[in-house]
């Protein structure tokens, strides 16, 4: 028999306050840590993924909401570069992964599950994080609580100056 334990899906499972607006957008009065978003700027805000491939995934937007690359500024698309370099490097620093996916799906077919919003996906990596758990069991081990992961990270992304 096969049992994983993931707690906090059951919040989002039989929750009647799903997000009716899109969830990389700021909302009135949200509660950062709640939604966790560990940046926001002027331009482009970081957050942690709900659901995460693995600990430390973040995702990164622009603040406007647009679907295509074409549709940022200049400065937005700089903005965002800059955002996923520091997010790469307080990774580093904090969670000393030896790698990273970075990823940007752009449309529906392409895998972008909230395809009106353009984001980053950044996935640490490490040496031996796939095993055969995943092969054999169809079975994602995630060895930490998001909300664990977002104390140890929020502390290095309050510190991020919206410059970069």
């Amino acid at each position: 028999m096969k049992v994983l334990w993931a707690p906090w899906r059951m919040e989002y499972i039989l929750g009647e306050d799903k997000p009716q607006g899109c969830i990389f957008c700021p909302w009135p009065g949200e509660d950062a840590a709640e939604r966790l978003v560990l940046f926001s700027g002027r331009l482009s805000r970081v957050m942690m993924n709900k659901f995460p491939y693995i600990n430390g995934h973040l995702l990164i937007s622009p603040l406007r909401h647009v679907p295509e690359l074409d549709d940022l500024t200049p400065e937005e698309l700089l903005d965002l570069q800059l955002k996923l370099r520091r997010s790469i490097g307080i990774l580093k620093m904090v969670m000393r992964p030896d790698g990273f996916n970075v990823g940007l799906n752009l449309g529906v077919v392409a895998g972008a599950g909230v395809a009106a919003h353009l984001h980053y996906h950044v996935v640490p990596r490490w040496h031996g994080d796939t095993n055969y758990i995943p092969v054999f069991a169809e079975v994602r081990v995630i060895p930490e609580h998001f909300r664990e992961t977002y104390q140890r990270l929020a502390p290095h992304f309050s510190a991020t100056d919206d410059e970069g």
